[in-house]
C-alpha cells in the first residue's frame, strides 16, 4: 500500500484525507483513494481522467512522469503527495 497525503488546502475544497491505498501505478492508488472520496476524484483528474493544470502530484517527492494515465510505477510504502499548483509572478 501507499500513503497518500492531502495538502490541506485542498481539504478547504473537497473532503479529502489522508490514508494508505492499494495500487502498482499512481492511477491504481489514486482510485482506490477515490472509491473511499468520490468527490476528489473531479478536483484531482479532469473528464479524460488526467491531472487537472491545477493540481500535482508528487511520488516519493519528485513530479509524476505522465499526467495523462499517471501510469507511474508505485511500491509498497512508497508516498503520493496531492496538491494545488501554484502559479504567477
Amino acid at each position: 500500500m501507499a500513503f497518500v497525503h492531502f495538502t490541506p488546502h485542498l481539504r478547504m475544497h473537497v473532503d479529502v484525507r489522508d490514508g494508505e491505498f492499494a495500487g502498482a501505478t499512481v492511477a491504481e492508488v489514486l482510485n482506490s483513494a477515490f472509491e473511499v472520496m468520490p468527490t476528489a476524484r473531479g478536483y484531482v483528474l479532469d473528464d479524460h481522467g488526467a491531472v487537472r493544470k491545477h493540481v500535482v502530484i508528487f511520488l516519493n517527492s519528485t513530479l509524476i512522469q505522465d499526467r495523462t494515465r499517471q501510469s507511474d510505477a508505485v511500491a509498497p510504502g512508497d508516498r503520493i503527495d496531492v496538491l494545488q499548483a501554484l502559479s504567477g509572478g
